[in-house]
């Protein structure tokens, strides 16, 4: 499993507006600045995490985002999954008993893929983006030094605004 630009980008904004928003809303721009993602794409992925129901836009002056509910009960899972859709590595081993693949019965390779399917739901789940934010506190306490936007994550694109896979 890989990750577009569209989930690690997605989740550096949530980091962002939860660590922002705590006191008032947090303009798309602001994360932009911080971020080093262009406003189009973070509009993008926005929508995405509204339809989910993970933030809430505040219209007019003063406004922008907030975190829907409390930033420790969203997970990076639900977090990913509203930006990326499935998480599972390999689909088939995803099919539940309801469901058949034609070589269910025989295939050798399932079992290995549904330990990777379920390691990386334990895992994206088990993290909570509280968590991150208080990891994200610790490590600019502990830099001493201004980080560009373009170092984090790999480096920063000039995004189309497209939803384009950038992997």
């Amino acid at each position: 499993m890989k990750l577009s630009t569209k989930g690690r980008y997605g989740l550096r904004a949530m980091i962002d507006l939860a660590e922002f928003s705590e006191t008032e809303p947090v303009s798309i721009g602001s994360i932009s600045q911080r971020q080093g993602i262009s406003e189009r794409y973070l509009e993008q992925l926005m929508a995405k995490l509204k339809k989910a129901g993970l933030v809430e836009s505040i219209r007019g002056a003063g406004g922008g985002y907030v975190i829907h509910g409390d930033s420790g009960s969203i997970s990076v899972g639900d977090i990913l999954r509203a930006l990326e859709g499935s998480l599972e590595a390999v689909t088939c081993a995803a099919f539940h008993e309801d469901e058949s693949c034609e070589a269910q019965d025989i295939c050798a390779t399932k079992y290995v893929w549904k330990r990777i399917n379920e390691s990386i739901r334990t895992t994206v789940d088990g993290i909570y983006l509280a968590q991150l934010v208080e990891e994200s506190r610790k490590n600019k306490a502990k830099c001493h030094r201004q980080i560009s936007p373009e170092a984090l994550c790999g480096g920063s694109r000039k995004e189309t605004g497209k939803e384009e896979n950038h992997e």
